[in-house]
């Protein structure tokens, strides 16, 4: 069950998807909570219509609501995945409004009342139980991980002709919000070597606020190239395939899937040493990790990178090797199943 329209169901699974009370969407100028309430309404819908399963996984607080009432109607037990959490994103008050309070506390009552709660990253569990009261022994560690198949390095290159980019570049990947850090990275490139180009390829802002801001602030560096739409995968792969370095200035990162991708595409690494992300990115062995919001150390660790291609090389190789031995799909699915197994044995017993 997910936000949206979905393409035909396949391959053993049934996909539905949904959309918000229509009331809710109306007017587009009304308040900014009005995403939180239509987010509650999908989740009303999904509980709405019944359950054919053993359990429920929920993912972010979209969805937490919705997973909670089925776990409540249907006497099924609810796992949640955190792929980030509230507490430690005030600026989404920036987006919600008062909504923020609101995607708080179902966050927070949702997993409170999960069978089993999964954490994307060590980091991240210790999060969870600082600011939640949940039983260490019901949160685990999942990874998240990728397809090392879909995510490889290509020597195709049209592109970025098309798009006007030339070598060396330093990429970038992400939403425009600041826990992204983007604007660090735009400090940190003008201390970067003459010559060197830095890609934004930067969509879905959090409010039209902070789009502008950032299109002021690219519009005054010559050197930068902001690619402003979500681009297919073949594009992003030619960009992560070609970058001297990828770079991840993140402030606040529970995982960073985008430096898996990057990695898998033989493209070394530099990155903020936040969260889940050292779990990701070996320091000195598959990137270079740097303390956040420091322009200055993070330009000289691009630079570094920039002026090595032995290095990048290097690099590169270990990240595709680190993917394929820690990160993939097949090794995140066990470990689910595992959890699923365990939650629902547990539930039965309680309920006995």
């Amino acid at each position: 069950r997910c936000f949206g329209e979905r393409p035909p169901s396949g391959d053993g699974i049934t996909v539905r998807g949904y959309t918000s009370w229509e009331r809710l969407k109306a007017g587009a100028d009304g308040p900014r909570f009005a995403p939180a309430l239509e987010t509650l309404s999908i989740g009303l819908a999904m509980a709405r219509d019944g359950v054919d399963a053993d359990v429920v996984h929920a993912h972010t607080w979209y969805a937490d609501m919705g997973g909670l009432w089925i776990r409540t109607l249907y006497r099924i037990p609810l796992i949640v995945t955190l792929h980030s959490m509230e507490p430690l994103r005030p600026w989404k008050a920036d987006q919600l409004g008062s909504g923020y309070l609101l995607s708080t506390w179902i966050e927070k009552t949702a997993v409170q009342a999960a069978d089993r709660v999964i954490a994307v990253s060590a980091r991240m569990r210790d999060d969870i139980l600082e600011h939640f009261d949940c039983e260490p022994g019901r949160v685990v560690v999942i990874h998240n991980g990728i397809d090392p198949e879909k995510f490889r390095r290509t020597e195709r290159r049209e592109h970025l002709d098309r798009l006007g980019i030339k070598a060396p570049y330093v990429l970038f990947v992400g939403r425009i919000t600041d826990q992204k850090g983007i604007f660090h990275l735009l400090e940190a490139a003008k201390r970067l070597p003459s010559g060197v180009q830095v890609v934004l390829c930067a969509s879905a802002p959090d409010t039209p606020e902070i789009e502008q801001r950032l299109g002021k602030a690219v519009a005054t560096q010559s050197n930068v190239l902001w690619i402003n739409e979500m681009v297919k995968h073949e594009v992003v792969c030619q960009l992560y395939s070609h970058a001297a370095v990828f770079c991840c200035p993140s402030v606040y990162e529970p995982f960073g899937l985008i430096n898996l991708e990057a990695m898998a595409c033989e493209t070394p690494v530099v990155a903020s040493a936040v969260g889940g992300i050292v779990e990701v990115v070996e320091d000195g062995k598959t990137g270079v990790l740097v303390p956040p919001a420091q322009p200055d150390v993070l330009a000289d660790a691009l630079t570094r990178v920039l002026k090595s291609p032995e290095l990048g090389a290097r690099m590169g190789t270990a990240g595709r090797a680190r993917v394929e031995a820690k990160f993939s799909w097949a090794s995140v699915a066990e470990r689910t199943e595992q959890v699923y197994a365990d939650a629902i044995a547990d539930f039965k017993r309680t309920a006995e």
